[in-house]
Formats: C-alpha cells, sequence, structure tokens
C-alpha cells in the first residue's frame, strides 16, 4: 500500500500565510496537486480576501482547480457572537469530493449583521475540527514554536504544552494565534497540526511522506523529550 492511501478521502486543511502566498517561488500549487493525485482534500485558508483572490488565479494558471469562497457562500461560517458559529461543511464537501481545492476568505457570514473578517487561524482550526481533517497545517515566517527562553525551535507538544505557550506573551502575537488553533483543533479530533514555513519545499506534504516533519508538530500524544 502506498504510504498516502492512509490519507485519502481525508481533508487537509492549509492555513496559507502572506509570505507563502505572494511567494515567487513555492512549492504550494506542485504540493496542493500531489494531494489531490493522491485522493487527499485539500482546503486552503488565506490570511485575508486579497490573498485568496491571488491564490485562486495562480492555482487556475496550471490547472482550473480552484474554488474561492468566502463565509457567506453556503452559509459555510456563520457568525456567532464568540466568532464564528456552527460550521455549514456541505459545500466543502462537494467541491473536494468533485476534485475541486476550496480557497477560503477568513470571513463569517452575518445573517442578522454585516459579514465580518476573522482571524484566519481560527477559520483553519473551525474549518479542520468539523471536517474531522486528517491534518491541519499553519504557515508562519518564523518556521515553528521558539522556546521563549531558548530561542530554538520546539519539535512536539502536546495540545497542553501548546495552549501553555499561547498565552505567553513572549511569543509574537500572530504566532500565539496559531499555536492556539492547533492545539485546539488537535483536541477537536484533527490528526495533528504542524507549524512550519510554507516557503520550504515541499513544506505541506513532508510530514506525509516521511517520517519526519517540518517545524513544530502538536500531536494530541504525550511527548517525552530525549
Amino acid at each position: 500500500m502506498h504510504q498516502m492511501d492512509a490519507f485519502a478521502g481525508k481533508a487537509f486543511v492549509l492555513r496559507v500565510d502572506e509570505q507563502t502566498a505572494h511567494a515567487r517561488e513555492t512549492t504550494l500549487i506542485a504540493d496542493l496537486a500531489f494531494l489531490s493525485e493522491h485522493r487527499v482534500h485539500p482546503i486552503v485558508v488565506a490570511p485575508n480576501p486579497h490573498a485568496a483572490r491571488s491564490l485562486v488565479r495562480t492555482i487556475n494558471r496550471g490547472g482550473n482547480a480552484a474554488v474561492g469562497l468566502s463565509g457567506r457562500d453556503a452559509g459555510m461560517l456563520p457568525r456567532a457572537s464568540d466568532g464564528i458559529g456552527t460550521v455549514q461543511t456541505g459545500i466543502l464537501q462537494t467541491l473536494t469530493a468533485a476534485g475541486y481545492v476550496p480557497v477560503i476568505e477568513p470571513t463569517a457570514f452575518g445573517v442578522f449583521s454585516d459579514d465580518l473578517e476573522i482571524c484566519a487561524d481560527d477559520v483553519a482550526q473551525a474549518i479542520a475540527s468539523a471536517t474531522d481533517a486528517v491534518r491541519a497545517v499553519f504557515f508562519h515566517a518564523l518556521g515553528g514554536v521558539p522556546d521563549p527562553q531558548t530561542a530554538a525551535l520546539i519539535d512536539e507538544l502536546t495540545p497542553a504544552e501548546a495552549l501553555a505557550l499561547a498565552s505567553d506573551t513572549r511569543v509574537a502575537p500572530d504566532l500565539r494565534a496559531a499555536i492556539r488553533a492547533a492545539a485546539l483543533g488537535v483536541r477537536a479530533g484533527v490528526g495533528a497540526a504542524q507549524i512550519c514555513d510554507g516557503r520550504v519545499a515541499h513544506a505541506s506534504i513532508v510530514e506525509l511522506l516521511t517520517a519526519r516533519h517540518l517545524g513544530t508538530q502538536v500531536t494530541g500524544g504525550i511527548y517525552l523529550g530525549a
């Protein structure tokens, strides 16, 4: 059995950052095609609406596979008092089953109010949890989570360890948001979550093909340091 067969038919959520979305040289598009070819269902969450539209154009220049979505489409991401309500996954399932790559703007649909642009990390976590994603990947320019005391990148974290770091003010605010989303996703049943640099070659799929991973991985198991 091919190693990728274990991930076939499952959602794979990828939160792209500004640096990767606008990078001149990146393997992101090739990685998305590779996942689709192996029947894995990539779902891309863009950092903002402008980047989402840019990613759709870039992906479709090579294969007409991307479909841009906002939270209002099919009421996918309803706005709630605390951010996002219950994710409506029907449109995602329909598109991914047909071989399309949804590229999502981080906006919540205001049923009785205005739509609201929200944190892309929160959108990725909500979608990954709702779709029982096999992985959630969060791109960040730091390439992972640095230890606040030593500045060395941390290889693995449990959700509890990640949530503790997400409240540590020594960690950059945007990275704290990614750490928190990764931890909450894993607690909700996502197979594992990674924080890594999307500009590194094949950052999206290295962990699916080899025994190693890039950056920092959040898993449900207990991690014992060497």
